[in-house]
């Protein structure tokens, strides 16, 4: 990421549904500390929507406890559905309401981007026997 995008008070708060399985929920912790190692001075933090811990509105304070400013929403889920849709508009919204001077950007899904074909086609392969 360039430094635009990459600011000291700007955060990403990567969302995911949420499972009551803990190992599940690993993925995008990981998943959260890579995007860390790609762009060290952005805050970055997790939340889930449901079933587990931090919440969306948790996450959101850790953002502005770390001095961010802006926060970017940024769903792993693969379809603008219900979640996307409406739920994670309302969360924004009650946040911006909440915390005057904080702009909450909401990031489009991972949806039908080029590479999920690639991505498919890769775990087709991983799992063809030998």
């Amino acid at each position: 990421m360039d430094d635009e995008t990459c600011t000291t008070d700007s955060a990403i708060l990567l969302i995911a549904h949420g499972s009551r399985r803990d190992t599940a929920n690993d993925d995008l912790r990981q998943l959260a500390a890579m995007l860390s190692q790609r762009c060290p001075s952005e805050i970055i933090e997790c939340a889930y929507l449901e079933l587990a811990e931090p919440t969306i509105p948790q996450g959101m304070q850790a953002c502005i406890e770390r001095g961010a400013k802006r926060v970017r929403m940024l769903p792993y889920f693969l379809s603008a559905g219900t979640h996307v849709s409406d739920d994670l508009t309302r969360f924004g919204r009650e946040f911006e309401q909440a915390c005057p001077g904080v702009d909450v950007q909401i990031c489009p899904p991972i949806g039908l981007h080029d590479k999920m074909l690639d991505i498919l086609l890769e775990r087709l392969q991983q799992s063809a026997k030998p």
